[in-house]
């Protein structure tokens, strides 16, 4: 677990903040937040929330299970269609994040991708820090529900080139082995032509689109103890 008693890592990058709100006062102590980090898969979450410096909650971590009757198809073939929120479980995600906000630790599952199962669980703590990250090509689906229980603290859509983005993921993919290589070149080349459209639906949720510098320029205005105001519905910056 990453050391949370250390000043995060990254050089600030001027950010307008004109979308922030104090969530600080003199009298009370800052309430512990998340950022939910979404973007298609691929885009470098997990690099980008690393590079922060804050604990981490693993969204993937709450996939469900290969033998769930609810898991959603593919249109026109008999693959899951992981990329579909109806393969996740969304409830589970927003409670976890409540109990680490509430509580500073809560049990969560540890899933292995290639086997599409969840083999164990464990406890996460975020120790005294008052902001965490929670990343996922899902996290855009929970903006409301934890903008509504007040533990938002912003939500980002990291997006880039889809060429680029499908390159990386797919030597990704292949080295963990997560699925077999028809599988992954199939849902490559599909995710390749729907990435603006994943951008488009994320920021219609409520994450705010942007590349890595400024990302982590609103990671360092939420550690200031700026929340963003709800903005569902932004519109896709050119």
């Amino acid at each position: 677990m990453p050391d949370t008693n250390k000043r995060p890592e990254w050089s600030p990058v001027r950010v307008d903040a004109s979308h922030f709100c104090s969530v600080s006062s003199s009298s009370q102590p800052i309430p512990t937040r998340v950022v939910l980090l979404a973007g298609p898969s691929g885009s470098g979450k997990s690099v980008l929330a690393a590079r922060t410096g804050l604990p981490v909650l693993r969204l993937d971590d709450f996939y469900k299970e290969h033998d769930d009757p609810t898991l959603p198809r593919v249109p026109g073939s008999t693959d899951i269609d992981w990329d579909s929120a109806g393969s996740w479980d969304a409830g589970a995600a927003v409670a976890a994040i409540a109990e680490l906000c509430r509580s500073g630790r809560t049990d969560v599952p540890v899933y292995d991708i290639a086997t599409s199962s969840r083999t164990d669980h464990e406890t996460f703590h975020i120790g005294r820090s008052p902001l965490f990250v929670a990343e996922g090509i899902f996290a855009a689906d929970i903006v409301g529900r934890c903008q509504e229980l007040g533990l938002l603290a912003d939500a980002l859509c990291l997006r880039g080139r889809p060429s680029t983005t499908f390159r990386r993921r797919l030597v990704r993919d292949l080295r963990e082995g997560r699925k077999s290589v028809p599988f992954l070149l199939r849902r490559g080349w599909r995710l390749m032509r729907a990435e603006r459209r994943i951008v488009a639906r994320q920021t219609a949720l409520g994450a705010y689109p942007c590349g890595k510098d400024e990302a982590l320029g609103r990671f360092a205005a939420a550690a200031a103890g700026r929340c963003r105001r709800a903005s569902v519905g932004a519109p896709v910056p050119e």
